[in-house]
């Protein structure tokens, strides 16, 4: 599947707010709760998950 101006612009923002490029896709949800757990434990397992949620979905 091809990647969307949306998808550019959601990655462009899940890089420099991760939780708000998981809500951007998916909603309040158990990715957002796990996303924002993962940034507040490290900043880069938190960008890496919103980029997995945001290139899946």
């Amino acid at each position: 599947m091809p990647a969307t101006a949306s998808d550019v612009c959601k990655i462009l923002v899940a890089v420099f707010v991760p939780p708000l490029g998981v809500f951007l896709e998916r909603g309040c949800n158990a990715d957002f709760c796990i996303n924002i757990l993962l940034t507040i434990l490290g900043y880069i397992p938190g960008i890496i998950h919103a980029l997995y949620i945001i290139l899946k979905y």
